[in-house]
């Protein structure tokens, strides 16, 4: 996907010092505008459709299948966990995609909400006293429907997001870091045919991670949701870059996101869509803290990391750019002192050019818009991204096109549940999405992507 370079370049650490410097800085970008209501059609594909069905509200020509309902029979004989996250689709043959899906549980989920955790199966287990989170892995067919679906990963807690890898495995990411009989706090990798490796991946930091993308020399971006503080965004370069199934393993270095000239402050102060930043990386000193040692994220703000509030989704577009996502700030006045940052926003929408090492915001969700609280994000083969709100209310799914531009896709007609995991298959026929619930829900969703003789985009 190309976004135009717009706006301004903030070079050198005296650009930007502080909340009251910006405005001067930014004040002449364009803003981004956002439809009012699910039915206004906005830039994108229209007008949602209601569902008869009362579950998913869609643009006119498009349709959807479910499956995989929590706590269903799967192949394996056991039952679907709950809390369907993160998810990546993988080719397989005849037509067939593989999804590989996260299950966010930990031990008090199952202990006071009820809800399923994610079996044991032998030689897939981390750490054996937790039972709670994992992987579970999907076969479907051609016509979208479900062919089976097992365990792949367990024993591991909280996996919320993740990512593909170049060689078409997914990474599991932990967004905790607890100590069970086992420290946690790690990123796994899953195999779609042979399942997952129990063992961690120590060198790509203990902390809660949250979502993983690669670039194309083979770098790991990973996004850390924390408070107390904030989070930050992280690179690791591998030992053996683009080297395959168990190649992280042999190690690499770990470093965070540093912006020159934000001091003393963090992302969310930047409101004005199509600004662009200068980044540089500042390496963690000790990426396996263990419980009594110094957090991850407080090592590399006491240098200089810039911190970024609730930060969430990354993947990786057509062009090598990667996409990262801050859902929420919370401003100044928030009431718990955790919750804190420099200024208000209900979503930020950020690439980072590795070529270039800049970072460009490139769609701001002002407070109050209908779809706040972006999430996990995805880039198809489209033009445009799809985003996972969690916002405070409605929940939707929302597409961000080539001018930033934010518009409904889909809309949660069920409940107040979020939306988690987009992922396109392989050809870019099919958005597979989840429900977070309960009850945990995945579909597959299909229409006209694309039309005419030029294969433009329907916008």
């Amino acid at each position: 996907m190309s976004v135009s370079r717009r706006s301004f370049l903030i070079a050198g650490a005296t650009a930007i010092g502080v909340a009251g410097s910006l405005g001067g800085v930014i004040a002449s970008a364009r803003p981004v505008r956002f439809a009012g209501e699910r039915d206004c059609p906005v830039h994108g594909f229209g007008r949602l459709v209601k569902d008869p069905d009362g579950l998913l509200d869609l643009p006119q020509g498009f349709q959807y299948r479910v499956f995989s309902e929590e706590n269903t029979r799967m192949s394996d004989g056991n039952p679907v966990p709950s809390s369907h996250d993160g998810m990546a689709a993988f080719p397989a043959p005849g037509g067939r995609t593989i999804l590989i899906r996260n299950h966010e549980l930990n031990p008090e989920d199952i202990a006071e909400d009820g809800l399923t955790p994610v079996p044991h199966i032998p030689g897939a287990v981390y750490d054996p006293e937790a039972r709670a989170g994992g992987t579970t892995t999907l076969l479907v067919g051609p016509d979208r429907r479900l062919i089976s679906h097992r365990v792949s990963l367990a024993g591991t807690l909280d996996n919320c997001a993740g990512g593909p890898s170049p060689w078409g495995t997914w990474l599991s990411c932990e967004e905790t870091v607890d100590t069970i009989s086992k420290t946690h706090g790690y990123v796994f990798e899953v195999d779609p045919v042979f399942g997952g490796n129990p063992l961690p991946i120590i060198a790509m930091g203990r902390f809660e991670h949250e979502a993983v993308s690669f670039d194309r020399r083979g770098n790991v971006y990973l996004t850390e949701d924390a408070g107390g503080p904030h989070g930050c965004f992280y690179r690791f370069m591998p030992s053996r870059p683009l080297d395959g199934r168990g190649s992280l393993h042999a190690g690499g270095r770990l470093s965070a996101l540093v912006v020159p000239g934000l001091v003393d402050t963090d992302l969310s102060i930047v409101q004005t869509p199509g600004m662009l930043l200068n980044a540089r990386w500042i390496d963690v000193p000790n990426p396996n803290p263990a419980d009594h040692e110094t957090p991850v994220r407080e090592q590399v703000i006491a240098l200089g990391a810039v911190p970024i509030q609730k930060l969430e989704g990354t993947w990786v577009d057509r062009d090598g750019y990667i996409w990262f996502v801050s859902s929420r700030g919370d401003g100044p006045d928030a009431e718990d002192a955790e919750d804190r940052s420099a200024a208000v926003h209900s979503g930020q929408i950020w690439r980072y050019d590795p070529g270039n090492e800049t970072i460009e915001l490139v769609a701001l969700f002002p407070k109050g818009t209908p779809y706040d609280g972006p999430d996990n994000i995805t880039v198809g083969p489209h033009g445009f991204a799809i985003a996972c709100t969690d916002g405070e209310d409605d929940q939707w799914l929302v597409g961000i096109n080539e001018e930033g531009r934010v518009f409904p896709f889909a809309f949660n007609a069920l409940d107040h549940g979020e939306f988690t995991g987009a992922t396109f298959s392989a050809d870019g026929r099919t958005l597979f999405v989840n429900l977070q619930g309960p009850p945990g829900l995945t579909f597959a969703i299909w229409g006209p992507w694309r039309s005419g003789p030029q294969d433009k985009l329907v916008l």
